[in-house]
């Protein structure tokens, strides 16, 4: 019998109702980064008044240990707490270019990244889109190899090794130790006496099992992934740096927004502080909470046979140890990926020396390339 009009418009209806996940699935790759999902804790809601009547605040981070103060801000309500009724609106992303992007394009508004995609932004704009404004992480990067595949650091020639994305801070560290290895590598195609992956960090440890890679210069937890899955660390990047001490996580903000709302950036900045004393004092809680985050984010926790290795590989700290990215610059000129660094003014750490003066500690160093 053939339907009547009222049956097909249930039908159009009920269809319409069904495609709603998958279209919400499809808008949410779109983009820049992934809105924060909500985990089974609800962070703090905004509440109280906007600062400078502002309604939100777009952050940018990565799903990474490295970015444990944003990861544990967020998911402990350490931050929001400092912003009142202004609210944060997250944005997951998986390396740094994208990240200055988004910035660039205003999609965010203060972010979490590494040292390279910084210098990369600040100088090709001429020195008008960011500014550092703190530190947050050191240390947490490691070579992960195949065993079997690479014995030694002699044994990278032929090899395919992989990182995040191109120009990444990663991706400039492996360029730098290969070149000072006299092993010559295309820095755009990747090609040479290593061939040099670029991917997502997602699917390394998918391509890293099946043999499809030999290696990779990877962030944690990426790097306690691959060791999980029979990867062995055959260099901790801490072992190239005076100290053991680079920077590998700042806290970066458009000028624009700094300018025009610097009371917001100021209790961004006071959440990070009180994030970052708060991790130092309870680790193990702070992992619990990094952890809770990444569920949230990605759709699974870490195993403890990953998370409690790439928590130790971390430390988290204020300062942004101005002077080691000066050296990252030298790295991504010898790379190729930089002709003439413009450094001067990537710094303005007069907002986070406010909040530290305030906790009764000492201001920070910017290593002379502070804004006037």
């Amino acid at each position: 019998m053939p339907a009547t009009r009222t049956t097909q418009r249930r039908r159009r209806t009920l269809a319409a109702v069904a495609a709603l996940p998958l279209l919400a699935v499809v808008l949410g790759a779109c983009g820049y980064g992934s809105e924060g999902e909500k985990d089974e804790k609800v962070a703090p809601a905004a509440e109280g008044e906007k600062i400078g009547g502002l309604g939100e605040v777009k952050i940018g981070y990565f799903a990474n240990i490295t970015h444990a103060t944003a990861l544990v801000g967020l998911q402990e309500g350490l931050i929001q707490k400092e912003l009142g009724g202004t609210k944060i609106k997250p944005q997951v992303f998986n390396a740094g270019p994208s990240e200055i992007e988004a910035l660039n394009a205003g999609a965010i508004d203060i972010g979490w990244i590494g040292p390279s995609p910084s210098i990369n932004g600040f100088t090709k704009s001429k020195g008008q889109n960011l500014r550092i404004i703190s530190g947050s992480a050191s240390g947490g990067v490691s070579l992960v190899v195949n065993p079997k595949k690479i014995k030694s650091l002699d044994d990278l020639k032929g090899k395919r090794i992989a990182t995040p994305q191109l120009g990444n801070t990663q991706d400039v560290a492996l360029l730098n130790y290969l070149s000072e290895k006299g092993l010559k590598v295309d820095t755009n195609t990747g090609k040479g006496d290593v061939t040099v992956i670029r991917q997502d960090n997602k699917q390394i440890p998918a391509s890293f099992e099946s043999g499809s890679l030999d290696g990779a210069w990877v962030p944690e937890p990426t790097a306690s992934k691959l060791v999980a899955g029979g990867g062995s660390v055959l260099l901790d990047e801490k072992k190239l740096w005076k100290d053991g001490k680079f920077v590998i996580t700042n806290v970066i903000v458009s000028q624009k927004f700094l300018k025009e709302h610097p009371d917001v950036v100021e209790a961004v900045l006071r959440g990070s502080v009180k994030t970052n004393a708060w991790i130092n004092e309870n680790p193990d809680e702070a992992k619990a909470a990094a952890n809770a985050k990444l569920k949230a984010d990605s759709g699974a926790a870490l195993p403890p046979e990953v998370i409690d290795p790439a928590w130790k590989n971390v430390d988290i700290t204020d300062d942004p140890l101005a002077s080691t990215l000066s050296v990252s610059s030298e790295h991504a000129v010898k790379a190729g990926l930089l002709e003439d660094p413009l450094l001067d003014g990537i710094y303005d750490l007069s907002l986070l020396n406010k909040v530290l003066k305030a906790d009764g500690k000492p201001a920070i160093d910017d290593a002379g390339l502070g804004a006037e």
